[in-house]
């Protein structure tokens, strides 16, 4: 069987992206014991994600949602704008079919949660590779829900993290990470006088009023670990 998948289709080139280097080698551990994968790299973070997956150009990146300093949500939109031909799989601990819908709609193809036998992950892997969706069966449920709910007209109300920019969203998490203006300049490369803007818009666009309420609502969309 295995063969056959390697004779027919060649070796998935993989990168984890995991901010737990525990999870991460089990993950390798588990492809690597399977002659169709090949992990070409590992990321701890979302923007070290982004640089390996610009350089390496996998097939597959697995990606987890709550990473530090960029957040896999805003990796994934990155790497689908510049790497389109890279399929992205979700494995998070998240099971919230808001976040699902969220990340399908940054380019992710595939969700998958962390409890899921390594067998469902291999399948999951390579469904994505051959561009089709995967999607955990208790989150596929929920998102097909929410898709009817959209058809009959029952839309919830607007949300307002949609009105950040990418910029702003990823300000966001780094304020919610707890550096300061002047570490967030000389991270991205940008002046103080910038971040206090975009600080100061998006306190303004999500009607919040303190760091505290920042960080809560970012642990609400899973931005950040609680």
């Amino acid at each position: 069987m295995r063969g056959k998948w390697v004779g027919a289709m060649g070796k998935i080139r993989v990168l984890l992206a995991d901010d737990h280097t525990i999870l991460r080698q089990g993950l390798r551990k588990i492809l690597e014991a399977d002659p169709s994968f090949e992990v070409v790299g590992e990321a701890g973070d979302g923007r070290e994600a982004v640089k390996k997956a610009e350089a390496l150009k996998p097939d597959v990146v697995v990606m987890d949602i709550s990473m530090p300093i960029l957040n896999g949500i805003e990796a994934t939109r990155q790497i689908a704008k510049s790497l389109p031909k890279t399929k992205i799989l979700i494995l998070t601990v998240h099971e919230n079919d808001q976040l699902a819908t969220e990340i399908l709609n940054a380019g992710a193809t595939g969700y998958l949660l962390k409890d899921a036998a390594s067998e469902e992950l291999i399948a999951a892997i390579r469904a994505v590779y051959r561009g089709d969706s995967y999607l955990s069966p208790s989150i596929a449920k929920r998102v097909i829900a929410q898709y009817l709910d959209f058809a009959r007209g029952k839309v919830p109300p607007e949300e307002k993290f949609s009105d950040l920019t990418a910029r702003e969203r990823e300000i966001l998490q780094l304020i919610a990470e707890g550096y300061s203006n002047k570490e967030i300049a000389q991270m991205l490369y940008i002046s103080e006088k910038t971040v206090k803007t975009h600080r100061e818009n998006i306190m303004r666009k999500l009607d919040l009023h303190s760091v505290a309420e920042l960080v809560r609502y970012a642990i609400r969309r899973g931005i950040i670990q609680g």
